[in-house]
């Protein structure tokens, strides 16, 4: 506690003549917090432009339109409701999106410091009572009381003014940081959506593929049948046989492989959405079809992307946070202004037999008040360079993020170029290969008919059902990739993130846990997170998250 002295009114001096040490305090409060008001050292955030295409080359084929595309549930378009209900349950359970909720919550709570940070930030309240023995040879001990006891309540503050905008900019890095996070949420989420979606065509491409292998298995059965009548016939020898064994046998060998397939993506998909391998089984509804793609796709224009991408918003989000941490770090190269008080009482009486304890009964009255107030100044001068080091520390830091910024624009753009043109082409394949199918299969029937009737031997049966298996099995694959290039272009566009709009970023359940733990206040509502943007935070003070 700062020593203090308390004020006694001069032998014909009127208290007021002090002008009112509390007016003149108040005024000198009042100016300063004017002139802070209007300062803000360092950089202005400005939004950094970007390059962006006018049009997207895909949509020059019939199969893509450039017109406005509502991507909010884009995996709709495939009209199975098996997904729509997966990709809902993910959003409810997903365990890393729920991470990403929590996220937001801290960095909500890290802003609510920086609020803190612009009140006085050193408070310090405190009572003390103390006996105290003064030295016989302690100077003046003779003419002053030895024996007392000493009474003391006091409350201290010092408040630093933020005169050069250093709160500010920080509460401006805080607002910046809090909508990083928000965007690294929805960023996430269009992950997670693009992830159960491609997940659910493995799983169905898989199980489609299983059902055409055993269809060629049955095939290739009778075709081992009729070998084996014919070698008994005496038609043949036993080399027709074993061939077809061979052949059988082989196509076998790749029912494992793809069962493993089935059940790996099954138990990556329970993983998204938050359940244990097995448990999303019935959801599935058993063995299902690929999805089927629509005859158009709406994909929007260019310009759309920069707003509806969440790792761009992240990105650029990003660099408005550094930006203002420029600010912050450059206010240290200028005087730090600063207000301190403190407030109390202090009585004291003597020890002994005549002592009465009339000191601490005293301790509230008016005369035993006592406070001391004033300003004052701290500049680092002698620091070397350390600060302006500082400072230019902040900047390369703003100049990587901006550049960063501008790669994920153009990352961004490579992505949906490249899945559109993936999209389009895996398409035309599906086209080819099911002409190559449909001649594979009537030449699989023609060896087959010319075999019993002699024509050929079974070396031309082996070869075309071969060929069927792998021209079938190509196809439903192609097909598959057809959905997987579509989930990732939708994925590149941004889309999916749209559908936590109105919602809160936790359940309801951790929500609970956590106030439970920690009074949270109001600071879980949805509310509680949306500010505006960084760069229009200027206010002088904001209201404190008690």
């Amino acid at each position: 506690m700062r020593p203090s002295l308390p004020l006694k009114k001069s032998p014909g001096v009127r208290f007021s003549a002090y002008k009112s040490p509390g007016v003149v305090l108040a005024s000198l409060l009042v100016m300063m917090l004017v002139i802070s008001g209007c300062t803000m050292v360092g950089p202005d955030y400005v939004k950094p432009t970007a390059p962006k295409p006018d049009k997207w080359l895909g949509t020059e084929n019939a199969e893509l339109k450039s017109s406005e595309a509502d991507l909010t549930q884009w995996w709709a378009v495939f009209k199975d409701p098996v997904l729509t209900r997966l990709v809902e349950s993910a959003y409810r359970q997903n365990l890393p999106l729920q991470v990403a909720g929590v996220r937001i919550l801290e960095a909500r709570a890290q802003l609510g410091i920086a609020f803190g940070f612009q009140y006085p930030q050193q408070q310090q309240a405190g009572a003390s009572a103390s006996v105290n023995q003064v030295s016989r040879y302690a100077p003046n001990a003779a003419m002053s009381d030895r024996y007392f006891f000493d009474y003391q309540t006091s409350l201290d503050a010092v408040w630093e003014l933020d005169f050069w905008g250093k709160f500010r900019r920080a509460v401006q890095a805080g607002v910046a940081n809090l909508e990083a996070t928000i965007a690294d949420y929805d960023d996430i989420l269009v992950t997670l959506t693009a992830e159960v979606a491609s997940t659910y065509v493995a799983v169905r491409t898989a199980e489609e593929r299983l059902k055409v292998t055993r269809e060629n298995i049955k095939l290739q059965q009778q075709s081992l049948k009729i070998a084996r009548i014919r070698f008994k016939a005496g038609a043949v020898t036993e080399l027709d046989v074993t061939q077809a064994t061979s052949l059988l046998r082989s196509t076998e060998a790749t029912l494992p492989p793809l069962e493993t397939t089935v059940r790996q993506a099954k138990n990556a998909l329970a993983i998204l959405l938050g359940k244990l391998p097995g448990e999303i089984d019935a959801l599935l509804n058993g063995q299902g079809t690929i999805p089927k793609v629509p005859a158009e796709v709406a994909v929007g224009i260019p310009t759309e992307l920069l707003r509806r991408r969440p790792d761009i918003r992240f990105a650029e989000r990003q660099l408005a946070a550094q930006s203002a941490q420029i600010g912050v770090a450059k206010a240290e190269l200028f005087p730090a202004f600063s207000l301190f008080g403190t407030v109390g009482f202090q009585s004291a009486d003597k020890t002994g037999a005549q002592s009465n304890n009339a000191g601490f009964s005293d301790l509230f009255k008016s005369r035993s008040f006592t406070y001391s107030a004033g300003p004052s100044v701290q500049w680092s001068i002698l620091n070397y360079g350390q600060i302006t080091n500082k400072v230019r520390v902040e900047d390369a830091l703003f100049q990587e993020l901006a550049i960063n910024y501008e790669n994920t624009v153009l990352t961004a753009v490579q992505e949906v170029e490249n899945a559109m043109v993936a999209f389009l082409n895996t398409q035309k394949a599906v086209k080819y290969l099911t002409d190559a199918v449909k001649a594979s299969r009537r030449s699989a029937d023609l060896s087959m008919i010319q075999y019993r009737e002699g024509l050929v031997d079974y070396q031309r049966v082996i070869d075309t059902q071969r060929a069927l298996v792998a021209q079938e099995d190509n196809l439903v694959a192609t097909t598959g990739d057809v959905d997987l290039n579509l989930v990732s272009m939708y994925k590149a566009l941004g889309g999916g993130w749209q559908m936590r709009k109105n919602n809160e970023f936790i359940p309801k359940g951790i929500q609970e846990q956590m106030q439970k733990r920690t009074n949270w206040s109001d600071l879980l509502s949805p509310d509680e997170q949306q500010y505006p943007p960084s760069q229009e935070v200027r206010a002088i003070l904001h209201k404190p998250d008690w």
